[in-house]
């Protein structure tokens, strides 16, 4: 409980710069790099110049730790993200303010076109997760086949001549190894060698 004079923070929906730091599970040096970046820029500051956090701020700061963890973006790509999440946020409050139809057809071209903008920065990162979730089911096809290849041949070394007799396109010719591969000779031993 605050005591006379002092600030019932949590009450009011401004927060300290620790106190939303603690909330958002981040760091005070992390709020105040945001802030330099042009990612986060508090609600408003004390006259003494301390920072002050809204609810608002603190929803922010967690869609952009998201946009971080869940998409694996940069800090630049997260403020272009945000830059325009907020010009679609005052392209609707404006929209909503009723102008005349002339203004209202840009508006809607100009959503249009920073919506597109934001759908391609997803898509990317989609495309980008889609090709690194394949190559992990092609792996984990490749470890499926091995364990039952390896069920099947207990002793590892048949297992594996095994699994390359199976891979398609490598073509085994009988009395060369994996090693030596099609069209070369095997190493000789001894004086005569090389």
């Amino acid at each position: 409980m605050s005591g006379p004079g002092e600030e019932t923070v949590r009450e009011s929906g401004s927060y300290r710069i620790g106190e939303a730091a603690e909330r958002t599970a981040v760091s005070s040096r992390t709020l105040r790099w945001y802030e330099e970046i042009g990612l986060l820029v508090p609600s408003s500051h004390t006259s003494g110049g301390a920072r002050r956090y809204s609810d608002d701020d603190l929803t922010r700061i967690v869609h952009i730790r998201e946009l971080q963890s869940l998409l694996g973006l940069d800090l630049g790509e997260i403020r272009d993200i945000l830059w325009g999440e907020d010009a679609l946020a005052d392209l609707r409050r404006e929209y909503h303010a009723g102008p005349e139809a002339t203004r209202r057809r840009e508006i809607l071209l100009e959503a249009s076109g920073i919506n597109e903008k934001l759908r391609a920065v997803v898509s990317a990162r989609r495309e980008l997760l889609a090709t690194m979730m394949l190559a992990l089911e092609e792996k984990a096809a490749g470890i499926r086949e091995l364990r039952s290849l390896v069920e099947r041949f207990p002793d590892s070394h048949e297992a594996d001549l095994a699994r390359q007799r199976r891979q398609p396109g490598v073509v085994r010719r009988p009395g060369r190894s994996a090693r030596q591969g099609p069209g070369r000779r095997p190493a000789r031993d001894g004086p005569g060698r090389g």
